[in-house]
């Protein structure tokens, strides 16, 4: 006899963790923006900003942009995740990071 399953929670939890992390406050629908330097700019703000934040600025912000990568997983189009991507970058140079080493393999 099978068990009876638990109703299912129409909230999704990472949607919860976005919106009351102590990481940041965020700005509405910041990671529906179309441009890299745009997402960056919003996370830079948020995160300097934020009272409630425990890590660094810069930490703080690059976790919730990969946070938000991981978590939307296939539901996050292509176009949408290359911003994203491109976000990490443009995060870097805002916060006067280094830009990190490329990960491909020279051609032999």
């Amino acid at each position: 006899m099978k068990k009876p399953r638990a109703k299912r929670n129409t909230k999704r939890w990472s949607q919860h963790v976005t919106g009351t992390s102590n990481a940041l406050d965020l700005q509405a629908s910041v990671f529906k923006l179309r441009s890299p330097r745009a997402v960056a700019a919003s996370l830079r703000r948020s995160a300097l900003r934020s009272k409630r934040r425990k890590a660094s600025p810069y930490q703080s912000a690059m976790s919730m942009l990969n946070f938000y990568i991981n978590r939307a997983g296939k539901g996050l189009s292509a176009s949408q995740r290359r911003v994203l991507e491109r976000a990490k970058g443009e995060l870097r140079q805002a916060f006067h990071r280094e830009p990190r080493p490329s990960r491909r393999r020279p051609r032999r």
